[in-house]
């Protein structure tokens, strides 16, 4: 139904706002998630605006040679969704795609989906207790709002001193340009994230040179990846619990990382010695195996694997350059030692904004405060990365200090969407129009949740990553274990909320319902 024909139906123009429930942004794993748990609940009134012209987020988006999930295929995916299909240890783009798109026609979210509607901000009115949002396809209306746009959806890409001159080609690895041919040409990569490490080996044997531009070298482990045998994927499908066995010995193997992560990086040198072992059996050359050696402790940044990667900067025709970006020319790059690199290309394998993606924001809460003003002003602050003080019934998944290095980020999504729900019914159970997260509780949130990222390897392992916001601090990853934030989220408990009553008033959750479970 389009949002024409859904004014319609509601009695009004095609101009006037469309008024639902429940109003989800994005179609990747995180507003599928939340789609399919609203239907479950019997909440049919909802809609999920998505930009693009299909679901998959992420797994839309990204699509160079190579891509492929990081995390184990039978935990990268929906507890409740299990695929005994999958044909990889670790799934490659074009089938975790297909997974979500499959999702989507199987839970009929389709027709809750406004493809082509881009949300350009976002406003709380107080007096209706709703929010006005504004898309490239007309106005909506919603009691609650979800955001599950995630992370890694604007690319990064640094200001090259004179990249205005260079009349060749240049693209994000997330915007890759496929039509642009490779074959023989002079190739400059900056950035070693891991995108470069999956797309590097897939072009190094088509282009002519590959000049890899890296600031510090990533940990690169050997991938245990491989085929699954037919005989496997038909023991899952017969027989669930087979699967699920399999899915928990995974699940607790990457929870394992999470000690060494937290306050322990003496537990991460057996991974690091396998890490040295690795780069030292596939690259000979002692210069090149220098340049590649990280020199900072595992885990400080994200942690890579790939078993093609140094054998790719190990060829002939590859170069790694370790003195950063001097200048662009026309045709060339010149890097800091002075040297120039012929160049028809640039691939940018930098990354996303993370920290800074919610400068772009544009929403008004309670009072017509500013969000991305006051994030910039007082730091990003949180309530469980879902929920913000001053901002009623809105909802983050993958929100603020809930990303992972360690573990699969389906499995946090699901954890939040519960919790989301949890508190849409606290609204209802209640018979009050608004839920707001207390100032106390979260300040003690981000007291307790910074108190521990202090001690993890991202602040102490003597890196400069991507985690870190503008003023150091860590606004990105999840402290601990995943199970942990499974406990933490299984209730949305009423002490720690204010409540709006249909009268407009605030009030406690106690003054309302006293006991009210979620």
């Amino acid at each position: 139904m389009s949002a024409t024909t859904e004014a319609a139906a509601r009695g009004s123009t095609p101009d006037a706002p469309v008024e639902v429930e429940v109003a989800v942004i994005g179609s990747g794993f995180s507003g599928l998630g939340m789609g399919i748990a609203l239907r479950k609940e019997g909440r049919d009134d909802f809609v999920i605006l998505e930009k693009a012209a299909d679901v998959g987020g992420t797994w839309r988006d990204n699509s160079y040679p190579g891509c492929a999930c990081d995390i184990q295929s039978h935990m990268y995916s929906y507890s409740f969704e299990q695929n005994p299909e999958w044909s990889r240890l670790y799934s490659e783009q074009p089938e975790i795609w297909d997974y979500l798109r499959g999702v989507a026609d199987k839970y009929r979210l389709r027709e809750h989906i406004r493809f082509g509607a881009e949300v350009t901000g976002a406003s709380w009115d107080a007096d209706a207790s709703r929010w006005s949002l504004r898309t490239s396809a007309g106005e909506y209306r919603a009691q609650f709002v979800v955001a599950g746009v995630g992370a890694l959806h604007l690319p990064n890409i640094p200001a090259l001193p004179g990249i205005e001159r260079f009349v060749g080609t240049a693209f994000h690895s997330a915007r890759w340009d496929h039509d642009f041919e490779l074959a023989g040409r002079n190739v400059a990569v900056v950035g070693t994230g891991a995108s470069a490490i999956q797309f590097v080996p897939e072009i190094a044997e088509q282009v002519g040179s590959l000049t890899l531009f890296q600031r510090s070298a990533p940990w690169v482990l050997p991938k245990a990846d491989g085929p699954i045998p037919e005989r496997v994927k038909r023991l899952f499908r017969l027989f669930p619990p087979a699967r699920r066995a399999y899915r928990g010995l995974v699940y607790w193997f990457n929870e394992s990382f999470a000690v060494g992560f937290n306050g322990h990086p003496g537990l991460l040198r057996l991974a690091e010695r396998l890490g040295r072992k690795h780069l030292r059996s596939q690259v000979g050359d002692p210069v090149l195996r220098r340049k590649l050696a990280p020199s900072y402790t595992l885990g400080c940044k994200r942690v890579l694997m790939s078993n093609t990667y140094y054998p790719a900067l190990a060829g002939a025709n590859a170069e790694v350059v370790t003195s950063g970006v001097k200048e662009v020319r026309e045709h060339s790059i010149v890097d800091g030692d002075g040297v120039e690199h012929p160049v028809d290309a640039i691939i940018y394998g930098t990354g996303f904004h993370v920290t800074d993606a919610f400068d772009y924001l544009d929403i008004k809460g309670r009072d017509g405060r500013d969000l991305a003003a006051q994030w910039r002003t007082e730091g990003i602050q949180t309530h469980l990365g879902i929920t913000v003080h001053g901002y009623p019934n809105l909802f983050f998944l993958l929100g603020p200090n809930t990303g992972l290095g360690h573990n699969s980020v389906v499995f946090m999504i699901e954890s939040q969407v519960r919790y989301a729900l949890k508190a849409m019914n606290l609204v209802r159970r209640n018979r009050a129009r608004a839920i707001e997260v207390r100032r106390s509780t979260q300040d003690r949130f981000n007291t307790q949740i910074q108190r521990r990222l202090a001690k993890g390897v991202w602040s102490t392992g003597g890196c400069t990553n991507w985690y870190l916001d503008a003023q150091g601090v860590n606004r990105t990853i999840w402290p601990g274990q995943t199970w942990r934030y499974w406990w933490d989220t299984r209730a949305a408990k009423p002490v720690d909320f204010e409540l709006v009553a249909s009268s407009g008033t605030q009030a406690s959750t106690d003054e309302l319902s006293p006991g009210v479970k979620a």
